[in-house]
């Protein structure tokens, strides 16, 4: 072997060590021909690797490798067995650790993104939390993360658009009405912890963006789904607006303007004062303020029209009187 191909496969082998380390940290006790299989190595390789990792360590206070200093596995099993057990750790233990409340977030993340349709059924979430776990400073605290109210809507969709049939349900539109509609699928989309399915209506002959919590009776059909090729462009902002909409001029600090910007994306923004800024919405009805106001309590203050001031007022006086409504009697035994 040439001295150029010794260099370029250097990288390599340091990349491979550094992965292997962790993995038998993770396996107390596992066959050589299981870590080949796992990394798509050969089993020569593997041993090369365990034999480098026995004679590498941290220099101790004499600045020499002392029986501390240097990993260690179990060598009957390892050579009789070819079985690899690491029996001491050098520097490892010494790495920063996510605190227990760090370690319990990113868990309660990974256990939300294993509701999932589409991770359901992928081991390396549940292999990433148990690593959490062993890693973290101190035991995290257990968290259960509810299942999504949309999972199974999203399961019933996902299966249509891989068939590439239509689906229909019945839906509650911004209005309160209800109408039936029927929807060749495109995209599943999330906003914060709303999910949303768009898709080209055929009431409407168009691209329409759904709520998944107000669908109901939700199918997918055996009809086909159009051939809408590629004259067919999905807009970037999740929300569209009609002429049918109505306008609503709101007040917000302009940090906040981020958080508005499927909503707002071609009006102007004035400033009236400090951080405050006015810019306008478009809204298919005025009820539909009400889940903005509440995402974004405390910031946003609607200006006009008189209307749309009214109708949130209205219903944040109706939610703040049910915390004065007199408590409901025990129940007798």
């Amino acid at each position: 072997m040439t001295e150029a191909s010794k260099s370029s496969r250097a990288p390599d082998k340091l990349a491979f060590l550094l992965s292997l380390v962790p993995y038998l940290m993770d396996h107390e006790r596992i066959g050589v021909a299981a870590v080949a299989a796992h990394f798509g190595v050969s089993a020569t390789r593997v041993r090369e690797a365990v034999n480098l990792i026995a004679v590498s360590g941290v220099p101790g206070e004499t600045r020499q490798y002392q029986h501390g200093d240097l990993f260690d596995i179990q060598w009957d099993e390892f050579e009789d067995n070819d079985v690899i057990v690491l029996t001491h750790l050098v520097a490892i233990d010494d790495a920063p650790r996510f605190s227990a409340r760090e370690a319990a977030a990113l868990i309660a993340g990974l256990q939300y993104l294993s509701s999932l349709p589409e991770n359901a059924d992928q081991g390396a979430i549940a292999s990433l939390m148990a690593k959490l776990t062993r890693g973290a400073s101190a035991t995290p605290s257990q968290l259960a993360v509810a299942k999504s109210e949309s999972t199974d809507a999203i399961t019933v969709i996902r299966a249509a658009v891989g068939n590439n049939v239509q689906v229909e349900f019945d839906y509650v539109n911004s209005r309160g009405g209800q109408e039936h509609r029927r929807v060749d699928p495109l995209r599943i989309e999330s906003v914060d912890r709303d999910w949303y399915l768009r898709g080209w209506c055929h009431l409407r002959e168009a691209v329409r963006t759904f709520r998944l919590d107000r669908m109901s009776a939700l199918t997918a059909t055996d009809a086909p789904s159009g051939d809408h090729g590629a004259g067919l462009t999905l807009p970037d902002t999740l929300f569209e607006s009609t002429a049918e909409d109505l306008s609503v001029v709101i007040e917000l600090p302009e940090p906040g303007l981020a958080l508005i910007a499927d909503y707002a994306p071609e009006f102007p923004v004035t400033h009236v004062g400090g951080e405050r800024v006015r810019t306008t919405l478009r809204v298919a009805h005025f009820h539909g303020l009400k889940r903005l106001v509440t995402r974004l309590a405390g910031l946003v203050t609607v200006i006009e029209p008189a209307e749309a001031r009214d109708t949130v007022a209205r219903w944040a006086e109706e939610g703040a009187a049910q915390y004065d409504a007199p408590a409901l009697p025990p129940a007798e035994a």
